[in-house]
């Protein structure tokens, strides 16, 4: 599976409601670097129930420029989600469904939180 296979799919709860559409991807870097890079993981989804398309970044507390851009983009991110990796219950060609009791985060955080 590649990440494009995931963007732009629904999202349901465990008890099938409709949580948004997947709009961003959240990677981990592991371990020490192995050429250029450390080996990434995926992390987490982010999903919104308002946008269809990426948020280029300014649903993180610290993008806030140009300032015009970025209130329209929070704006837009309104109600959006990170669902982590180990809560996705199952995901087929039309939509993924969350295991029951999965934890629903903020995707915004503070590059101090990395």
């Amino acid at each position: 599976m590649i990440l494009s296979d995931l963007l732009g799919s629904p999202v349901l709860t465990a008890e099938g409601e409709r949580l948004g559409v997947v709009v961003d991807a959240r990677f981990a870097l592991d371990g020490p670097p192995e050429g250029m890079l450390a080996a990434a993981r995926l992390h987490g989804l982010v999903v919104s129930p308002h946008a269809h398309g990426s948020f280029a970044g300014y649903e993180r507390r610290d993008v806030d420029a140009p300032a015009l851009i970025a209130r329209f983009l929070r704006w837009r991110a309104r109600g959006s989600v990170l669902v982590l990796w180990p809560d996705l219950a199952s995901f087929t060609d039309d939509v993924i469904r969350l295991r029951a009791g999965a934890t629903l985060y903020s995707p915004r955080f503070d590059s101090s939180e990395v």
